[in-house]
């Protein structure tokens, strides 16, 4: 089996990757409540998916206020559908035929 991706493997950055697959961009403060982690948790995190060239980070500033916005790169789209492809070479055989055909056509279990 392939071995799940360690970086996307974490609660907290699988959530993040999967607000920012259905959305071109997102900003700090709704990936914060979205999640429901702390401040410093998740600016961590985020440093961590954008080491790993998974998400590209601006900061800018409304006004006086700071602002940082988060976007998927092409990297990070990537490893996250081969990670949902591994996660289910895990999860299809652990299940029945019937709950199998029930994933048909979700990510999980895509075109089959």
């Amino acid at each position: 089996m392939t071995e799940l991706n360690p970086i996307i493997h974490s609660q907290l950055r699988l959530s993040i990757l999967s607000i920012l697959m259905s959305m071109e961009e997102t900003d700090f403060m709704y990936l914060k409540q979205k999640t429901e982690a702390t401040m410093g948790n998740l600016s961590v995190q985020l440093t961590k998916l954008e080491e790993a060239g998974y998400i590209k980070v601006d900061k800018t500033f409304q006004g006086k206020r700071p602002r940082t916005v988060c976007r998927m790169t092409e990297a990070g789209k990537r490893a996250f559908i081969e990670y949902v492809s591994a996660l289910k070479e895990y999860i299809v055989p652990a299940i029945g035929t019937e709950e199998a055909e029930f994933l048909k056509g979700t990510m999980l279990y895509p075109g089959v």
